[in-house]
């Protein structure tokens, strides 16, 4: 199926500091893969970078085909990032969100309902302005709205962080779901039992660096890996 993400010393500047200092990753479509590392070790950025919302630089930085030293612009309609702030309308209700996202991916109401089905969005929760969520709630209205966007490639930043015990696995079955339908996913996670059960690869990040590109088979011990 060919790489979903192709990079090649890739490197990124924030304020002047290399988040990212020549990174080599490749992601095949229709892989899982998992970003591992401590805090400050790139995990972000790279996310944001397969986006197209970082510049960067490199010998190699494609994503779905698209030069993102020349088309950055170019890729983000075919990618969904989650990352840690809200993409929602906080005055918005729950239901109009979800059916606002329906509209600019030209999703239907069946795509609809099985999101709000799979997230419990439904009932008297649907008529509730998104300002007044909890965090658990918003991240499940995000989740929701990146299941009717259906990208090729899915990109998230700590996804189960404010979820309770049903919406982690609602999120797992819905990564699984995603990669069975053709679409890639990579997710950045400090949680390692998570990690286990939805990816496959396990890539881990220090100092801006790939250290572990390759296979990762889990294990029933603990990891040591922060």
């Amino acid at each position: 199926m060919g790489a979903a993400v192709a990079f090649e010393g890739v490197v990124a500047l924030l304020d002047r500091f290399p988040a990212l200092a020549g990174v080599d990753l490749s992601v095949q479509a229709g892989e899982m893969v998992c970003l591992r590392g401590p805090n400050g070790a790139g995990k972000s950025t790279l996310l944001r970078a397969c986006a197209g919302l970082v510049p960067v630089r490199g010998a190699r930085a494609e994503v779905l085909g698209f030069d993102l030293k020349a088309q950055r612009r170019s890729v983000r309609p075919h990618v969904g990032l989650l990352g840690h702030r809200s993409p929602l309308y906080g005055d918005l209700r729950v239901a109009d969100q979800l059916r606002h996202c329906a509209d600019v991916h030209r999703a239907g109401a069946a795509e609809v309902s099985a999101a709000v089905e799979r997230f419990a969005l439904g009932g008297r929760l649907g008529d509730v302005a998104i300002r007044r969520l909890s965090e658990g709630q918003q991240r499940r209205v995000a989740l929701a709205c990146l299941t009717i966007a259906r990208p090729r490639l899915w990109l998230l930043d700590e996804p189960h962080a404010g979820l309770d015990t049903s919406s982690r696995d609602a999120l797992d079955e819905l990564l699984a779901d995603a990669v069975e339908a053709g679409a890639t996913v990579m997710f950045a996670t400090h949680e390692t039992g998570r990690s286990r059960v939805a990816a496959a690869r396990q890539v881990l990040l220090a100092g801006g660096r790939v250290e572990t590109p390759g296979l990762v088979q889990p294990t029933d011990g603990p990891t040591d890996v922060a």
